[in-house]
C-alpha cells in the first residue's frame, strides 16, 4: 500500500497573547500550515520537482525543515550533544537532493519528531535566553522569529509546488 501524507488540523492560538505564548503559537501555526500543504500526497508526489527549472520538492522541504529544527533548537539553542540530521560532508543541500519517494513517510515522521523535540528544548527557556551563533549572541526570541520566517518562506514554495503537482491551491 502506498503511504499518503495525513490530514492535519492547524492549531489556532491567541493572537493577542504575551510574546512567550504568541511566538511559539505562531510557529506552531506555520508548522501546521506546512503539514497541511502535504496532506493527501503520496511519497512519489512529494518527491516530484514540479516548478522548472527548480529542483525543489516537497520531500526536500520536509527533510530541510527537519534539519533546520534540529540545528536551531537542539544543536544551537539547547547545545545538545547530538549529531546533525544529515552528514555535512555530503553537502549543505543534501537534505534537498537525496530524495527517495519510498522514504517519504520516514522523512515526515522525522520532521514530526524534530518539531516535538524542538518544542521540548525551548519549553523551559525565556525569550531573553541567548546562545552563540558564529560569535554573535542570538536570543530565543530571535530564534522564534527566524523559524517563523523560515516556515513562511517555505510555505510559499510549498504552495507553488503543490499546485503544480496536483492542482490544489494552498490556503
Amino acid at each position: 500500500m502506498t503511504w499518503t501524507a495525513p490530514e492535519v488540523t492547524r492549531p489556532s492560538g491567541d493572537t493577542a497573547a504575551d510574546e512567550r505564548i504568541l511566538l511559539p503559537s505562531l510557529l506552531a501555526w506555520h508548522r501546521g500550515t506546512f503539514l497541511h500543504k502535504l496532506a493527501g500526497l503520496t511519497g512519489e508526489q512529494l518527491a516530484t520537482a514540479s516548478v522548472p527549472p527548480s529542483n525543489l520538492t516537497l520531500l526536500g522541504l520536509i527533510r530541510h525543515l527537519a534539519k533546520v529544527e534540529r540545528i536551531w533548537f537542539r544543536l544551537r539553542y539547547a547545545a545538545q550533544d547530538i549529531e546533525p540530521l544529515y552528514d555535512p560532508a555530503l553537502g549543505k543541500d543534501h537534505d534537498f537532493e537525496a530524495l527517495d519517494a519510498d522514504k517519504a513517510e520516514e522523512a515526515y515522521d522525522i520532521l514530526l519528531d524534530e518539531i516535538r523535540l524542538a518544542d521540548e528544548a525551548a519549553a523551559g527557556g525565556t525569550l531573553d535566553d541567548t546562545f552563540d551563533v558564529g560569535g554573535n549572541p542570538f536570543s530565543l526570541r530571535m530564534l522564534y522569529l527566524h523559524m517563523i520566517g523560515e516556515y513562511a518562506r517555505h510555505n510559499g514554495h510549498a504552495d507553488l509546488i503543490r499546485e503544480r503537482v496536483d492542482g490544489h491551491k494552498g490556503a
